[in-house]
């Protein structure tokens, strides 16, 4: 697979899995770190519009939205995003890659990538970092959330469903701090979350310099 392939079976696997996405993943209501996270993003990013950058049904998307954010979610599957107009009919909700986003050169005062990295081959991670610094304003905050490791785990069901064709991506954590630095970023913060379960997680939180 070469160049952006990737994103169409990413596009269709998650057509196959948006209506039953919801069930198999915990509300971030029942994560108090997580929750505790975004409220701490929430008040860096008060002064501006945010993205959730691959927001799937919206999850995210809702609580920024209830912290009094300005957020648009963005995702690259119709499908998800029906699910996501449907469970939240007051939020703004748009189509589009995290390679070519359609948002203005820094224009957001933050951007979450909550898990939208883990499908991207490790070789066009840099142009995605390329693409988050480009929309976000001198001092926005990117917030990243990923799987933890140095592998590439295929999938082909999940989420009560079958018959697709999925690769996923775990990443370690200084990977994904050098990969932000070298697109311009600063590291305001590095997490290794749960670093002996099955999957351990990772947070990052970057800032765009002034």
């Amino acid at each position: 697979m070469t160049d952006d392939q990737f994103l169409n079976p990413t596009r269709h696997t998650y057509a196959i899995v948006a209506e039953s996405y919801d069930e198999f993943v915990p509300p971030l209501a029942e994560d108090v770190q997580d929750r505790g996270l975004f409220t701490a993003f929430a008040d860096l990013v008060r002064d501006g519009p945010v993205a959730d950058l691959g927001c799937g049904t919206g999850r995210v998307t809702a609580f920024l939205a209830e912290a009094g954010l300005d957020v648009v979610g963005v995702d690259l599957s119709p499908e998800m995003l029906a699910v996501a107009r449907r469970e939240h009919p007051g939020l703004r909700f748009s189509v589009g890659s995290l390679l070519a986003l359609d948002l203005p050169d820094g224009g957001l005062a933050g951007a979450v990538a909550w898990y939208s990295i883990i499908h991207t081959p490790p070789s066009r991670l840099p142009a995605v970092c390329a693409e988050l610094f480009r929309v976000l304003r001198p001092g926005g905050y990117l917030q990243l959330g990923f799987h933890v490791g140095d592998k590439r785990h295929h999938r082909s069901d999940g989420y009560g469903k079958e018959g697709f064709s999925l690769d996923i991506y775990w990443l370690p954590v200084e990977r994904v701090c050098e990969l932000v630095t070298g697109a311009g970023f600063e590291v305001v913060t590095q997490v290794l979350r749960d670093p002996a379960a099955r999957v351990p997680q990772g947070r990052v939180l970057a800032r765009k310099p002034e």
